[in-house]
C-alpha cells in the first residue's frame, strides 16, 4: 500500500491522512469507529502486530494472526454509538466470497482505545 492509495478503511481519506498515522505509532485513534476502522485496514495490510496491540488486554489472544488466503475487499459502518461499532466487512477466499457482520465493544484504557470483543451476526 503506498501512502497515497486510498485508505482501505473506507473513507474517503488517502492511507496516509487516515490510518497510517495509526498503525505507524503516529497518533492514537480518537474515537471507537477510527480504531475499528483502523484495525479493519491492518486486516487488510496483514499488520498482525497492530492488531495485537490495539486489542485489550484483558481480552487479547497469547499472538494474534492474519490469514493470507482472505482478501478483505470493503467495509460498510453500519452503527457507531460511543464504545460499540457495528460494521459488515467483506471478504473473498479461493473457495468463496463472504461477509463477517459483528457489533464490536471497544474500552479506553489510560486515555486509548482498545478492541474488547465483538458479537457476531450470521
Amino acid at each position: 500500500m503506498q501512502p497515497d492509495d486510498p485508505c482501505p478503511c473506507g473513507s474517503d481519506d488517502r492511507y496516509r491522512q487516515c490510518c497510517r498515522p495509526l498503525h505507524a505509532g503516529e497518533r492514537q485513534a480518537a474515537t471507537a469507529e477510527q480504531l475499528m476502522r483502523s484495525r479493519y485496514s491492518a486486516f487488510v495490510l496483514g499488520d498482525a502486530e497492530y492488531l495485537w496491540r490495539t486489542w485489550h488486554p484483558r481480552t487479547r489472544p497469547e499472538r494474534v494472526t492474519v490469514d493470507p488466503a482472505i482478501v478483505w475487499t470493503g467495509l460498510e459502518v453500519i452503527d457507531h454509538n460511543g464504545d460499540e461499532v457495528e460494521f459488515r466487512a467483506h471478504y473473498r477466499t479461493v473457495q468463496r466470497t463472504g461477509t463477517l457482520h459483528e457489533r464490536s465493544r471497544f474500552a479506553v484504557r489510560a486515555r486509548r482505545w482498545f478492541y474488547v470483543d465483538g458479537e457476531l451476526f450470521e
